[in-house]
């Protein structure tokens, strides 16, 4: 019976699992040391099968006794099988379970599942596991080049300077790895686990961080995937977090040259935001120095890097102490930049400085010939514009009207948060509450409540009736409505 269980639960049939259930087979096997179904379904991530054998009394702590098995938890967790940890944590799973010397931690971070980390740390699992054998949790995210998983792991209090087995520290790792050529080291590393005459095939794809996923694999004579491993293209991000975290300091040029070559690799320049990050908290005369001179070069991508660095550079919540310093540089770029992608930068430098100086080279940048639109334009414009412009206001409005829904919506936010109140701007929020798109009708009902306009609750009835429960952000913008 047990068997017919499992054979439903590889086949995904969660009616026939159900039946199964009714019919009196137990959820888990009689015998020790038996594989189970629940370990099965977690690693497969099929929630609804889950739920369903642990409503029927399945152990969610019973450790899985086939071949490579272990815990349901770490199953779920190494596979990134969010929902799946989420609801066995919910039915009593321990989230610092150990099983071979792992936990659901180290899984997670082994294999780069941020999300699993995030639920796991949550329910009371240590970002400090380690292995029997001393690696850490931390050493091995930064071993793999997980970004998003080394991000969650300091944010939770992880020791950035503890070392692994070897001694090593997650740093010391992540420089190891720079530089290096991720296929021919994976390549290497598995043609030493794979039999004679396998095949090798290289696949690259986006982990779920953003950062490039390398994949080499061994194919053996029957086609079949005899050895895998995977890495990613994130140990120079995790580097600069690193050094950050153990108060390492690297000097500015060497910063740079470690984010150029990660501009257009990354899905969302993942490492270029990361170093930029770095140098932008710094906030210090000789780093503010070193991005001026920068703005001048002759090469468009470093100036590029350097407008970044100065878009919010040396930000608090209540300071921009370098504002007047760098305004001019600014407005001065917006005037002269011929390189499209590093006058987009300068715009949004802009945006981010707010100071309405800047609405001359902002209109100048957004109206000129051949510009092509994008969410960053009503963002800037909305940043800059002071009360009363009649000509900035006006565009401002008809970039809520846009054909593009995120421009759209940055141009409805924007118009939103203005400090100004006037039957012009409720009105073209207004009609924004018939959008097709939830979270611009979101923002035209936030900045219509806010000015006590009794239309904004049309649009957060709707916006309530037709979001998903979890999207938490629009639906929290129009409660007070």
């Amino acid at each position: 019976m047990y068997r017919e269980l499992l054979d439903a639960v590889a086949g995904d049939d969660a009616e026939r699992v159900e039946r199964l259930l009714q019919g009196g087979t137990g959820a888990d096997p009689d015998g020790a040391g038996e594989s189970t179904a629940l370990y099965l379904a977690s690693t497969r991530g099929r929630t609804p099968i889950v739920r369903a054998l642990l409503a029927h009394g399945a152990d969610p702590n019973r450790i899985s006794g086939g071949e490579d098995e272990g815990l349901p938890l770490c199953a779920a967790a190494a596979w990134d099988r969010t929902e799946v940890v989420e609801a066995l944590l919910a039915a009593g799973a321990d989230p610092s379970g150990r099983a071979y010397g792992w936990t659901p931690v180290l899984w997670a971070a082994a294999n780069g599942r941020a999300d699993a980390l995030r639920a796991l740390i949550a329910a009371g699992a240590s970002p400090e596991d380690a292995t029997d054998g001393g690696d850490t949790a931390l050493t091995l995210a930064a071993r793999r080049g997980a970004l998003g998983a080394v991000t969650v792991l300091l944010e939770r209090g992880a020791d950035p300077r503890r070392t692994d087995g070897d001694g090593d520290t997650p740093l010391a790792i992540a420089y190891d790895w720079l530089g290096t050529q991720l296929e021919s080291a994976l390549l290497e590393q598995v043609t030493e686990q794979a039999p004679e005459g396998s095949q090798f095939v290289v696949g690259r794809s986006r982990a779920a961080d953003g950062t490039d996923l390398v994949t080499v694999a061994a194919v053996g004579p029957d086609g079949e995937r005899v050895a895998e491993l995977q890495c990613q293209r994130g140990h120079a991000a995790i580097a600069t977090l690193l050094e950050d975290a153990t108060g390492e300091r690297l000097p500015f040029d060497e910063m740079v040259e470690r984010a150029l070559p990660y501009r257009d690799v990354d899905e969302e320049a993942e490492t270029w935001w990361t170093v930029v990050s770095s140098l932008s908290r710094r906030g210090d005369g000789a780093t503010f120095d070193a991005a001026a001179r920068l703005c001048v070069s002759e090469d468009p991508r470093k100036r590029e890097f350097a407008v970044d660095v100065l878009a919010r550079f040396g930000f608090t919540d209540e300071e921009k102490p370098y504002l007047e310093e760098t305004l001019p540089i600014l407005r001065r770029m917006a005037a002269t930049e011929g390189d499209e992608r590093v006058l987009r930068s300068v715009l949004g430098a802009l945006g981010h400085h707010g100071d309405s100086r800047a609405l001359p080279e902002v209109l100048e940048i957004i109206t000129s010939e051949g510009w092509t639109r994008t969410q960053a334009d009503p963002a800037a414009l909305a940043a800059v514009l002071p009360r009363g412009h009649a000509e900035g206001l006006a565009l401002l409005i008809s970039m809520t009207e846009d054909p593009d829904e995120e421009v759209r919506d940055w141009a409805t936010m924007g118009l939103a948060g203005l400090p100004e109140d006037s039957e012009q701007i409720r009105d073209a929020l207004a009609a924004r509450l018939d959008d097709e798109d939830l979270n611009t009708v979101a923002e035209a009902t936030h900045g219509l409540a806010v000015r006590g306009d009794a239309r904004a609750r049309r649009g957060a009835e709707r916006v309530l009736a037709e979001s998903d429960e979890d999207d938490d952000y629009i639906r929290d913008l129009v409660k007070d409505a």
